[in-house]
């Protein structure tokens, strides 16, 4: 198993950049809280488009492959789906999680931002 070169995303925030798959409001993103231990992944989100969501994955090396769901906050829909992100460091220092996804069919692409 490849180990990773960036830091642990253990009790790490993120919120989202942008995304193909909706317009990001950037007064109220959706904001990700990450758990990492022996290379298992889980979390929660909110915010924006979601009223609530949760993830769960692996990481190998920088690599991360998730499932989630989450409700869809103007309809209350449920979205499942699955997606593989990669950490990288942003130009200030922070880590980012660049995600491909599918919703539906359609391949997406999203940014995340560690919250400092």
């Amino acid at each position: 198993m490849a180990l990773p070169s960036l830091p642990s995303l253990d009790g790490r925030r993120f919120i989202m950049e942008f995304s193909t798959a909706s317009i990001v409001d950037p007064q109220s993103p959706s904001r990700f809280l990450y758990h990492e231990r022996d290379g298992l992944i889980w979390g929660d989100y909110e915010g924006d488009t979601v009223t609530i969501g949760h993830f769960v994955g692996t990481r190998i090396g920088d690599a991360l492959s998730v499932t989630f769901a989450h409700v869809v906050a103007a309809n209350g829909e449920v979205v499942t789906g699955a997606s593989d992100s990669t950490v990288r460091t942003a130009e200030d220092g922070r880590l980012r999680l660049v995600e491909d996804f599918r919703i539906d069919g359609v391949d997406h692409v999203s940014s995340c931002i560690e919250v400092p």
